[in-house]
């Protein structure tokens, strides 16, 4: 198994005043020719946005587009007629395919929001542009990996048009877990949201993030108030 391990402060950084946000790529005028991607995955910013700001209508084409709230309210409207709030427990997924234009706006009074806005390249290009979103029973699952993005069609997961995988799990007390890839020849991207884990002799803190490939499967150590992503992603 190779790693490398990518520490919070190590990831770029963008201040606007209503968006405060840290890069794990390359993004926008944060530019770091190390840090361009994993595999398929191009972005995994962590965006603070302010009470009723955010990014207005904007195009997108041929891209996966995740967001996954940590904190607050997350409005979602396109051109497709979509129109949903999104908030902690739920994972939205587009796919701009052909071309699509949208908005994300926190729309609250009085409080920040804070979601994971993750983008992958796709399988296939010039899609029909599609939006779905579900909502997670995080709550009562702790202590175990939950998958939430898929290539697989399922009632139980979003579909993603790429060979890709999300899962995120999380821990009230110490546990030992075990990932096993659904390809070993693809890596994982794991990004830490909340806590502290340990992957043999590595740990990593919060919003510290390890890269894996060359491996079939990996184990974790997680304990209490613990929060984990992990992307297993084409390489």
């Amino acid at each position: 198994m190779k790693t490398e391990l990518i520490e919070s402060g190590m990831r770029g950084k963008a201040e606007h005043g209503w968006l405060h946000s840290n890069f794990s790529f390359s993004f926008a005028e944060y530019y770091n020719e190390e840090r361009m991607g994993f595999g398929a995955l191009r972005v995994l910013n962590d965006d603070i946005i302010e009470p009723k700001k955010g990014f207005g209508f904007h195009p997108h084409n041929n891209m996966e587009i995740i967001s996954i709230p940590l904190a607050g309210l997350l409005e979602h409207r396109d051109n497709m007629g979509n129109v949903s709030i999104i908030k902690t427990n739920d994972v939205q997924i587009m796919s701009a395919g052909t071309g699509v234009i949208h908005s994300e706006i926190n729309p609250s009074e009085n409080e920040s929001g804070n979601f994971l806005q993750i983008w992958i390249l796709p399988k296939e290009n010039n899609i029909k542009p599609r939006y779905q979103q579900l909502t997670y029973n995080f709550d009562e699952n702790y202590n175990a990996l939950i998958e939430v993005v898929s290539p697989v069609r399922s009632d139980s997961t979003l579909w993603i048009n790429q060979n890709a995988y999300l899962s995120i799990g999380k821990y009230n007390s110490e546990k030992t877990a075990e990932y096993k890839l659904k390809n070993k020849k693809s890596g994982v991207y794991l990004f830490l949201i909340e806590g502290v884990i340990s992957i043999e002799d590595i740990k990593l803190k919060k919003r510290d993030a390890l890269q894996i490939w060359d491996c079939e499967s990996f184990k974790f150590n997680a304990f209490d108030k613990t929060e984990v992503l992990i992307i297993e992603i084409p390489m």
